[in-house]
């Protein structure tokens, strides 16, 4: 969703910690463009599948997911349309999830004028910044739209490292080593 805006095209990453390896499917990639319909004219609809699988044995740096969605300005150039970031989710099976876009701003109006002019506006050079902390809190973004992503999400052997990822209880999901919950009587 991203009011008054059309014709727009998402690029992807994943951000994982030093433990994680990608094993199979593409860690970065870029869809086709989309445009509104009559049916739909708020929505957006990518319906870009993307298969990736993950292999670790610590639950640190648990994979996220960056999108970057792209689109035209008033001159014709491709220019970021917001920046985003989610999670991975760690229970199995299907889950949606809502990101929340932001752009980064120009710090003066001389500056926003001189980048709406060239139409050149400010962009992160690497978009894995997104999903890091590091140097953001000096960062102004504006928000702008939102990205939902539906995960079907299938984890394998986690009992085995001890981690407990499909609870009896699904309001409460937790990610802690299985010994934590036993007690010593």
């Amino acid at each position: 969703q991203f009011p008054g805006f059309d014709d727009l095209y998402c690029k992807f990453c994943f951000v994982y910690g030093q433990d994680w390896v990608p094993t199979a499917g593409l860690e970065e990639g870029i869809s086709q463009i989309t445009s509104k319909s009559d049916v739909a004219p708020t929505t957006l609809v990518w319906n870009f599948p993307i298969d990736i699988t993950f292999k670790s044995t610590n639950p640190s740096g648990w994979p996220q997911i960056v999108v970057s969605v792209y689109g035209p300005d008033f001159f014709g150039n491709d220019v970021v349309r917001g920046y985003g970031a989610v999670h991975v989710p760690f229970t199995p099976g299907r889950h949606t999830r809502t990101i929340a876009m932001f752009v980064p701003e120009s710090t003066s109006r001389l500056q926003k004028f001189t980048s709406w002019f060239t139409g050149r506006r400010p962009e992160f050079t690497d978009p894995r910044v997104v999903a890091q902390g590091e140097g953001r809190e000096v960062t102004r973004v504006r928000s702008q739209g939102f990205v939902t992503i539906s995960f079907n999400v299938v984890t394998k052997d986690m009992k085995k490292l001890g981690y407990d990822v499909s609870p009896s209880d699904m309001q409460n999901p937790s990610l802690v080593p299985v010994t934590e919950g036993i007690h010593k009587y």
